[in-house]
């Protein structure tokens, strides 16, 4: 997959961030696509958000985003509510949408965090009818 997208890459939204929120993003990408190489990620700089699914339309192909402020980075699920999050790591009181923030290279759990991921693109494949 390339970086590179119809509107920017995921450095385009690290400009300027401290190097740990750096390595955050990155490592979250990197496991995002390690577990589905044909990810479509779209780059929406004027948002400041990654956000990766099985096609190009958010809010019904996306399946989690990353989206990095100040002081932490914010993994997103679109569809967290219907997660199964034994941990208790998501936060949110809407309808669908969850997130967990990271402040620290550290609390990348990558089994937890990995089956979140599964779950969010098992959701999304079984939802759209996807093979």
């Amino acid at each position: 997959m390339s970086d590179k997208t119809e509107y920017g890459n995921l450095a385009d939204i690290l400009a300027g961030k401290s190097d740990e929120h750096q390595q955050i993003c990155n490592q979250l990408k990197t496991m995002i696509l390690g577990i589905a190489s044909d990810a479509q990620e779209t780059v929406w700089v004027k948002q400041k958000i990654a956000s990766y699914g099985v096609g190009p339309k958010k809010l019904t192909e996306h399946y989690v985003y990353i989206a990095p402020f100040k002081n932490h980075i914010n993994l997103g699920f679109y569809r967290g509510a219907l997660l199964d999050d034994s941990t208790g790591l998501l936060e949110g009181a809407g309808k669908q949408m969850r997130h967990m923030k990271l402040r620290h290279i550290d609390e990348l759990d990558n089994a937890v965090i990995a089956d979140l991921i599964v779950q969010a693109i098992k959701e999304r494949t079984q939802a759209l009818a996807i093979k």
